[in-house]
């Protein structure tokens, strides 16, 4: 059986470039989930002393992480950090968990 593999995205993080596979439909999500990601990475950069990559990214990951833990308990409400209301249903933090977890892939394998 000839299966043919999902389609690759490149998405830039940090100045890195990564090729990510993706199902069909799935590309406008796995960019914007990148463009984010890439945005509090550069945001915890900015804030610390000469961080390196794993550095940065840990960080990032454990941040996101809380806010969507606390997320999950205060029911999908809530405010961020920056104070924004945030409104993100079950279906949606699903999707940015599986990004999440290709994102990490692709990541691990660049090392």
């Amino acid at each position: 059986m000839n299966t043919k593999a999902p389609p690759s995205v490149t998405v830039r993080i940090l100045e890195h470039e990564y090729q990510v596979q993706c199902n069909e439909g799935e590309r406008d999500s796995l960019i914007a989930a990148a463009e984010y990601l890439n945005q509090r990475m550069n945001a915890i950069r900015k804030k610390g002393k000469a961080l390196g990559m794993e550095r940065i990214a840990v960080m990032t990951a454990l941040n996101m992480a809380a806010e969507l833990l606390e997320n999950r308990r205060s029911g999908g409400g809530g405010t961020a950090s920056s104070g924004k209301v945030r409104t993100l249903d079950t279906g949606l933090n699903d999707r940015l968990q599986q990004l999440q977890l290709r994102i990490d892939s692709a990541l691990s394998d660049e090392r």
